[in-house]
């Protein structure tokens, strides 16, 4: 009798802690679903979708663009429109405070075409990067993006809000805000790329810029091509390779970029031969090879104004945005 009492004692205490223990891990399981919902909920809410800020300017408030590959002309809210073309002049994985600079910069510039140097009859601005200033739309920026495309579209306006209402003056006018990819260490004065100069605008030097793929670069022309070219622009154009200096460096700018230089029997200026053999800057040397031309090519861009690669090389060093800013454009005002 007793070894049977003791059978069922032993048995009820099995069950105990086996009801015990299938307990514990139901509320375990609980908790682990818990804590997941409540970390779904958290990523959902990390992912909204940011909108663009009201600002009212003094300036303006809204732009009228005109897209280049439809020829349709919009009116867009200002910071709507700066938005995209943040999107599509800056990379997104650029450090937020150059984001910001550029977001301020694009802005300051939207603003002067608008104010003073309006080139369209319809419109105010232009999304070709070679007359105004590039622009893409969201749809076709997520699509070139793999992966946290909203994230990464959040951070671009993130920029644009945390900047709204600023713009850049000089003796409290509204400045010409040039910019471009990257200035291979030294920025150009405007004066050396158009003629006339602007009193924010100077030599710069910013380190840090080789760093980036836009920093170097090469073009490489057959000397039947390279002649072709020259002689189109100019029918008394004639080299002799033989000649050892048949490509000579005449004169540099304070940048260190080519101001002239002496192909055969003419002077041509280093913007001009930038943009007949679609060179990627003036700061340029040249080989001459049995069948080629090599242009060896450092920088991206005019090298006017802020330098972008520029700016996220600063801000990786800890920069601010107006220290960036402040960089690039001397003796400015950062209007708010």
């Amino acid at each position: 009798m007793k070894k049977k009492l003791f059978g069922l004692f032993i048995f009820w205490l099995l069950v105990c802690i086996i009801l015990n223990f299938l307990n514990n891990n139901i509320k375990k399981d609980k908790g682990n679903i818990e804590k997941y919902s409540m970390q779904k909920e958290n990523i959902v809410k990390q992912i909204e979708e940011l909108t663009v800020e009201n600002y009212n300017y003094d300036l303006i408030n809204k732009v009228k663009v005109l897209y280049k590959d439809t020829g349709i002309i919009e009116e867009k809210k200002i910071d709507e429109y700066i938005v995209n073309v943040v999107a599509a002049e800056m990379p997104v994985d650029f450090e937020s405070e150059a984001l910001k600079a550029q977001a301020i910069v694009a802005r300051t510039y939207t603003i002067y075409k608008v104010t003073k140097d309006k080139k369209h009859n319809d419109a105010d601005i232009c999304t070709d990067s070679n007359c105004c200033q590039a622009w893409i739309s969201k749809e076709d920026r997520f699509e070139k993006w793999e992966e946290s495309k909203v994230e990464k579209w959040n951070k671009l306006v993130s920029a644009v809000n945390e900047t709204k209402g600023k713009y850049i003056t000089y003796n409290g006018e509204i400045i010409n805000a040039f910019f471009h990819s990257n200035s291979s260490g030294k920025t150009e004065k405007p004066e050396d790329v158009w003629g006339g100069s602007l009193p924010y605008l100077d030599v710069v030097e910013t380190s840090g810029e080789e760093n980036y793929t836009s920093y170097k670069s090469e073009m490489v022309v057959s000397k039947k091509d390279f002649i072709n070219v020259l002689k189109d622009k100019f029918d008394s154009f004639e080299i002799d390779f033989e000649n050892n200096d048949c490509i000579k460096i005449i004169d540099y700018t304070d940048s260190g970029r080519i101001k002239k230089i002496q192909i055969g029997n003419i002077i041509f200026s280093g913007t001009d031969i930038r943009k007949y053999f679609s060179l990627k800057s003036t700061n340029f040397s040249v080989e001459i090879r049995e069948d080629d031309i090599i242009f060896y090519v450092l920088g991206y861009g005019h090298g006017v104004g802020l330098s972008q690669t520029g700016s996220d090389a600063l801000a990786k060093n800890g920069f601010t945005v107006d220290e960036i800013i402040k960089h690039f454009y001397k003796n400015i005002e950062i209007h708010e």
